[in-house]
């Protein structure tokens, strides 16, 4: 039976990037592999297909040759004289590539090293979350902070091992760290389960730590807040995370600064921004008041006559001061302007008149808003 294109096979276009080849492959390969297809003997003829054409266009120089010639590319008598592209002398190491293609994202991404390898022993990354004032993310801080954690076990010093004995020779593995297994039609090859990759086993653990290398503890560590600091932001503390496995290294530590909500100010950037209420006889006549600042420090603030509801009065350096900068932010004060109420009998008298003597110079927005009215109704 002739052989299906190889870009029908994985369903691309003959243009296609490794990208897009690689999402075909993990989607067919994981649908039609003989682990979920038990005695189906066509899906696992189609695995083989899938596994072939994979095979030859995700390199070059095979891709290449299959694009000029098709599959006589690699018939007997072309190239390199193999009966086909997965089934010759190269099938167990082709196949332990696909695999390592299809499932190596899943097992933590690149090829497994052999015994020993540290990366796999690293400690944790952990994570903190503290709490901060505005008036603390203004100064800045040094903050004193209790993380429990695993540390490295002082008894045997990490190594998991019982003071005064070694490790041997990991006999499932024979010291590789790896151990291998058939399954269907491919061997797979995978960290020892018995070493944990090491190669090594200890045979009298630690009686601390049960031969983990490292324990529970309550750690107090001092993190310093600079000023300026924002709400979200994320200071790493390196090697102050969990101790590795072992003797592993350890991992990081993440401190992530949440700032709790001010009852005057509200934050943006290195700006702060306040709403204050005015009487309107403030607003119209002129006048100033004073704020509170985060310095703990008084600011004066200026009411110029004829002031309008929503106007902002600029302090100019009177922010907040910018993350590892000499810059300071403004402080932005929203006047919003009171209406009076409660009126007494010779207040609204006083208005009244007020209102009398009033031209339309006195409210030119008002009245030229109504002179605009007036005209679309008389249109």
């Amino acid at each position: 039976m002739a052989k299906r294109d190889f870009y029908d096979v994985l369903g691309v276009q003959k243009g296609a990037d490794d990208g897009a080849l690689k999402s075909a492959y993990r989607k067919l390969a994981m649908q039609f592999h003989p682990d979920r297809n038990p005695g189906d003997a066509e899906a696992e003829h189609r695995f083989k297909e899938i596994s072939e054409a994979y095979d030859t266009l995700k390199d070059p120089q095979k891709r290449a040759a299959y694009d000029r010639f098709g599959h006589a590319a690699f018939e007997a008598g072309m190239g390199n004289g193999r009966a086909g592209p997965g089934f010759g002398p190269d099938f167990g190491a082709s196949m332990s590539d696909i695999f390592e293609d299809l499932f190596g994202d899943m097992m933590g991404g690149g090829r497994r090293t052999g015994g020993g390898a540290s990366a796999r022993l690293r400690g944790s990354d952990l994570r903190y979350n503290l709490e901060i004032s505005l008036e603390e993310a203004f100064t800045g801080r040094t903050v004193e902070i209790d993380v429990p954690t695993l540390v490295t076990c002082h008894t045997c010093e990490g190594s998991g091992a019982k003071p005064g004995t070694g490790m041997s020779t990991c006999r499932q593995c024979n010291g590789h760290g790896k151990v291998r297994a058939a399954q269907g039609f491919f061997t797979i090859e995978r960290t020892c389960p018995v070493c944990q990759g090491r190669g090594q086993i200890i045979e009298q653990p630690c009686t601390d730590c049960g031969g983990q290398g490292r324990k529970q503890e309550s750690r107090k560590l001092s993190v310093d807040i600079p000023k300026g600091i924002e709400d979200g932001t994320r200071i790493r503390l390196a090697n102050e995370g969990e101790a590795g496995l072992r003797g592993g290294p350890p991992g990081d530590l993440y401190i992530f600064i949440s700032v709790k909500p001010h009852d005057l100010f509200q934050r943006d950037g290195a700006d702060l921004y306040a709403r204050v209420p005015i009487a309107m006889t403030t607003a119209a006549l002129g006048g100033e008041f004073e704020v509170p600042t985060l310095d703990a420090s008084r600011a004066k603030v200026k009411v110029s006559p004829g002031t309008q509801p929503g106007q902002r009065v600029r302090l100019k350096s009177k922010g907040m001061p910018v993350l590892r900068s000499k810059d300071t932010g403004d402080l932005y004060v929203q006047l919003d302007i009171e209406t009076p109420q409660n009126l007494s009998r010779r207040q609204r008298e006083l208005l009244e008149e007020f209102q009398q003597l009033s031209t339309q110079d006195n409210s030119p927005s008002s009245a030229g808003f109504f002179a605009k009215l007036k005209s679309l109704f008389d249109s």
